[in-house]
């Protein structure tokens, strides 16, 4: 929880990260109005693949950061030899990114989904497919940013690392928000989205504290 609160009071000190993910977010979904048109329907088609495609590269934007600090100042290496488990450490750490970078992401959603014509029926399913998202974005994003830590130019190793790893993600936040669109029930999906995050949630967390370990060694 220490760790938890000293990361969140760094955030909001240092508020680049945050900013620029949700920036990028908002630039990116009211540029393509711009370009597809303001045709309603093609926007209301488009909605659930731009939306999730948009988030999911905002959430890469702020990956790079997620540990390098704490390597380049040795607190890393001190988290390494405290009493305290590194693997539960690295899941504060992750909390912490999920807090400032995809809770806002979260909450401009559905603003967004306005300016592209998104059916109303289908916001709560936007919301909830988001909410399941996100977290496995950080979870997964957490083992590219742990892998490339001492590396130079890590935020394109980052990025060709995790991007593979997203796309079940993407196909089944997407294919919710479809099916209700399309008069379908959205649970299947909606599950999916939860069985990867119950199974990031372990997984990701201790394959990112080896790959720490071994950084620091």
């Amino acid at each position: 929880m220490a760790l938890l609160v000293r990361d969140l009071r760094l955030a909001v000190r240092q508020s680049s990260d945050g900013v620029m993910v949700l920036s990028f977010y908002v630039i990116a979904i009211v540029l393509f109005p711009l370009g597809l048109g303001p045709d309603p329907q093609t926007l209301a088609s488009l909605a659930p693949g731009l939306l999730c495609v948009a988030a999911l590269l905002a959430a890469i934007l702020s990956l790079e950061g997620l540990f390098r600090s704490d390597y380049e100042d040795g607190s890393l290496e001190l988290m390494a030899v405290s009493p305290n488990d590194l693997a539960v450490q690295v899941l504060a750490k992750i909390t912490a990114h999920w807090i400032t970078t995809g809770l806002p992401l979260i909450l401009a959603t559905p603003f967004l989904a306005f300016l592209l014509n998104l059916p109303v029926q289908a916001l709560f399913t936007l919301m909830l497919a988001m909410v399941l998202a996100t977290p496995s974005l950080s979870l997964i994003g957490a083992v590219g940013a742990s892998l490339t830590v001492g590396a130079r130019r890590s935020g394109v190793l980052i990025s060709v690392l995790v991007l593979p790893l997203y796309i079940p993600v993407l196909i089944f936040a997407v294919s919710a928000i479809d099916a209700v669109l399309l008069t379908y029930s959205p649970k299947p999906h909606l599950m999916l989205l939860g069985a990867i995050f119950v199974a990031a949630l372990p997984l990701c967390t201790i394959t990112s504290t080896i790959a720490l370990r071994q950084a620091l060694e």
